[in-house]
């Protein structure tokens, strides 16, 4: 169990690196995407390990990700689409675009259309996930901007 988190963590470490270089991130902020990625990365295989269905996985791996980026985003003044953008790319259902393109190329539009479906839970189970940890930090960022207006 050790050894396939580890695996997931480094190779959604290097993954967001990549796209990170790609995307011209510059110093610990590639750092700290790339981090957050394999967080990511990791939470989402020690769900799938643990028998949750893919869904709730990617959900699950969608807010520690977007938790860990408003933080970053927080502490070191940057917007969070520089830590989110990179670190969501290792849990883009890319495989199932591929083979959805491939199923419709062949002519085999049922498996096509249940890649398709498929792939669009995914998308939209990632997007639920950082919807959710975006309005709770936008929700805390204002009560907190209240109560020191009060004061």
């Amino acid at each position: 169990m050790i050894e396939v988190i580890l695996k997931a963590f480094l190779s959604s470490f290097l993954a967001t690196l990549g796209f990170g270089i790609l995307f011209n991130i510059k110093g610990k902020n590639l750092l700290w995407a790339s981090i957050t990625g394999a967080i990511g990365g990791s939470v989402y295989k020690l769900c799938i390990y643990l028998n949750i269905n893919d869904y709730v996985s990617n959900f699950l791996a969608a807010m520690c990700l977007s938790f860990c980026s408003e933080i970053l985003a927080r502490k070191y003044k940057n917007p969070v689409t520089t830590y989110i953008v990179c670190s969501l790319i290792p849990l883009v259902p890319g495989a199932a675009l591929y083979r959805m393109m491939t199923y419709a190329m062949r002519g085999v539009l049922l498996k096509a259309l249940e890649r398709g479906c498929y792939m669009i839970g995914v998308a939209g189970s990632l997007a639920v996930g950082i919807l959710l940890v975006s309005t709770f930090f936008k929700i805390y960022s204002q009560c907190k901007t209240k109560r020191e207006s009060v004061c």
